[in-house]
C-alpha cells in the first residue's frame, strides 16, 4: 500500500494574498490536467483546499480553508528536494534510437537540486551550454513518501507518495563529445544546469494511481509532436527501480527518482531538433497533467 496522504492532487502556488501555499486542487474529474487549467486561470480559476504540515507525510492535513491560484509553481522548490536520481536508457525504443544495448540493471546518475524548476518558468540556457545542444526528455518523476533501504520490488510501492511529470534536460555537447566530457557519457554535469529538471503541474497521490505502468506520455514543442509514448514500454518498472536504487542507499522521504525517456528526443532528429530561445515546451503524462515551460537564451 501506497503512502497514505489526505490529498490527490497536491499543487503550490502563490494564492491572491501573495502568500505561497501547498493544497489540494478542488475538481470532481480524476483525470483533470491543473497545467491545462493553468494556463488561462481567469477564464477558469483554480481553487485547492489549503494542506499544512510537510506534504509527503501522512501527517501532513487538508484544510478547509480555500484559496486561488493566481499563480501555479512548480510542486519542488529547491531547498525542497534532497536528492534527485535519474534513470538513463529506460525504453527500448530509445536505446535502439542510439543504438544502445538494453542494460542488465538501471543506469542511475545524480542531479543536483539546483536543477530543480517549476511550471511556468523560463529555462534559461547559460552561456556555457549555448552550442545548438540543449535538449527535452519527458520522463515521469517518482515522490518518495518514506526513507527506503534494501528494499524488495514487492514492497517499494509502500514507500511512494505520489508521481509528476519531469522534464530531464540536457545540453549533448558535455554529455557525449569527448572534447568536452571525457570519458562519455558524462551526465551529471551536462544535466545539472540550473533549471535543468522542470517538475509539475502537480504531485498526483500514488493511491490516485493505481498503475503507474499504463500512462501516456506527450511531448510538444511549440505545438509539435516530438515525443509519443507510454510507461509500459519501460524497460524496468518503477519497482524494480526503487529497489536497485535502494541497495545499500537510503532513498529520502521527499527525493525524487526520475524514470527515463522514450524514443523522439531532439538530438536523434534528422536533422537534430534542439531547443531554441523562445521555445514553449508541454509535456503531458496521463491522470498526472501537463507540465508548461520556456526556454530562454541569456
Amino acid at each position: 500500500m501506497p503512502v497514505q496522504v489526505p490529498w490527490s492532487r497536491l499543487i503550490r502556488f502563490i494564492a491572491s494574498d501573495e502568500q505561497i501555499y501547498y493544497g489540494d486542487v478542488i475538481t470532481d474529474d480524476p483525470n483533470f490536467d491543473v497545467g491545462v487549467a493553468a494556463m488561462n486561470t481567469a477564464a477558469s480559476p483554480v481553487r485547492a483546499k489549503i494542506v499544512v504540515g510537510w506534504p509527503f507525510s501522512e501527517n501532513c492535513e487538508v484544510t478547509e480553508r480555500v484559496e486561488t491560484v493566481k499563480k501555479l509553481l512548480g510542486p519542488f522548490s529547491r531547498q525542497d528536494a534532497p536528492v534527485i536520481r535519474c534513470i538513463g536508457g529506460n525504453y527500448a525504443e530509445h536505446l535502439d534510437e542510439l543504438n544502445y544495448k538494453r542494460p542488465q540493471h538501471p543506469i542511475m546518475f545524480p542531479k543536483t537540486p539546483n536543477a530543480v524548476a517549476g511550471y511556468g518558468d523560463d529555462v534559461v540556457i547559460p552561456k556555457i551550454a549555448q552550442d545548438d545542444q540543449a535538449d527535452y526528455e519527458i520522463e515521469l518523476a517518482v515522490i518518495m513518501g518514506k526513507d527506503a533501504l534494501n528494499v524488495t520490488a514487492e514492497e517499494a510501492y509502500d514507500y511512494v507518495v505520489g508521481y509528476t511529470v519531469s522534464n530531464d534536460m540536457s545540453t549533448r555537447s558535455w554529455q557525449l563529445d569527448p572534447a568536452l566530457a571525457g570519458a562519455q557519457p558524462q551526465m551529471s554535469f551536462s544535466k545539472s544546469f540550473d533549471g535543468f529538471l522542470p517538475l509539475g503541474p502537480c504531485i498526483v497521490s500514488a493511491e490516485s494511481i493505481k498503475d503507474p505502468q499504463s500512462l501516456s506520455l506527450l511531448t510538444r514543442i511549440n505545438g509539435h509532436v516530438r515525443q509519443k509514448s507510454t510507461t509500459k514500454n519501460m524497460i524496468f518498472s518503477v519497482p524494480e527501480i526503487i529497489q536497485h536504487c535502494s541497495q545499500g542507499t537510503t532513498l529520502q522521504a521527499g527525493s525524487i527518482l526520475t524514470t527515463g525517456t522514450p524514443s523522439g528526443v531532439g538530438y536523434r532528429m534528422d536533422p537534430p531538433q534542439y531547443l531554441q530561445h523562445g521555445d514553449r515546451v508541454e509535456m503531458t503524462i496521463g491522470k498526472i497533467g501537463t507540465l508548461v515551460h520556456g526556454i530562454v537564451y541569456a
